[in-house]
C-alpha cells in the first residue's frame, strides 16, 4: 500500500485548545482519524506523527523520506528558525508540502519567512484543517496520474 506521511510540530498536540481563534476548534486526534480514514477509504496508508522536538522532527524525515509518496509537513515555529529541518527535508527523495493551519504571511513579520519552503515541492496555508486533506489528495492524484 503506497504510504503518506502527516508530520506535525511543536504545539499542534493542542489543536483545538491553543487559540481555537486562529487554529480551529479540532483536535489533532479528530484530524488525524478523519485523515487515516480518507486515506483508507483511497487506498492509501496515512501515518501521522507529532512532535515538538525539533530532532525528532529531523529522524521522522530520515526514516520516512526514503520510502512513503509524500510528506505533508506543518513544521509550526520552527518553518522560521530551523536551518535542521530545512536541511532534512532537502536530502530526502519523497516530496514535501508545507502546510499551516493559518496564513503566516497575514500574521506577525517574523512568520512572513520560511526556511523550509524553498526545499518543498509547495505549500498550503489558510485553510485550516481542510489544507491536510487538500495536500492528502494532491499526493493521490499525482499517484494516479503516473
Amino acid at each position: 500500500m503506497k504510504k503518506i506521511i502527516v508530520l506535525n510540530g511543536p504545539n499542534l498536540n493542542l489543536l483545538g485548545r491553543r487559540e481555537p481563534e486562529v487554529y480551529g476548534l479540532e483536535s489533532l486526534e479528530d484530524l488525524n482519524q478523519r485523515l487515516l480514514d480518507f486515506g483508507a477509504i483511497n487506498g492509501y496508508e496515512v501515518q501521522c506523527l507529532q512532535s515538538n522536538v525539533e530532532g525528532e522532527l529531523v529522524n521522522h524525515l530520515h526514516d520516512h523520506g526514503f520510502n512513503s509518496i509524500g510528506i505533508v509537513f506543518n513544521p509550526g515555529g520552527y518553518t522560521h528558525t530551523s536551518v535542521a529541518i530545512r536541511d532534512a527535508i532537502a536530502s530526502i527523495e519523497a516530496p514535501v508540502i508545507e502546510l499551516h493551519l493559518s496564513h503566516p504571511e497575514a500574521r506577525e513579520e517574523f512568520r512572513h519567512e520560511s526556511l523550509v519552503r524553498p526545499v518543498c515541492s509547495g505549500a498550503i496555508s489558510g485553510l485550516g484543517t481542510a489544507g491536510y486533506l487538500s495536500a492528502l489528495r494532491f499526493f493521490m492524484g499525482v499517484q494516479q496520474e503516473l
